[in-house]
């Protein structure tokens, strides 16, 4: 069995449901090798930061298509308040 390894935030481990999808998206993979880990961090907490479990699930598909188009950092969020 290969283990398929990501690299986290600065401050956030990767969570395996982010994980999981971004390792089953080419595009969206090597965009989060590319980007730092600050940026990587930030991808993380806007996702896990919400509140519901609904929520967390449409923030990992809204971001994995955003990493498709190219984006490095979520859109229109504060930043994480973690670093």
């Amino acid at each position: 069995m290969t283990i398929k390894t990501i690299a986290g935030g600065t401050v956030h481990k990767m969570p395996e449901d982010l994980k999981k999808v971004i390792i089953a998206a080419p595009v969206a993979r090597k965009l989060w090798d590319d980007i730092t880990p600050l940026a990587r961090n930030e991808w993380i907490c806007w996702v896990t930061s919400g509140k519901k479990a609904e929520t967390r699930g449409i923030r990992i598909q809204k971001g994995i298509s955003r990493m498709k188009g190219g984006m490095r950092r979520p859109c229109c969020w504060e930043g994480c308040s973690h670093r």
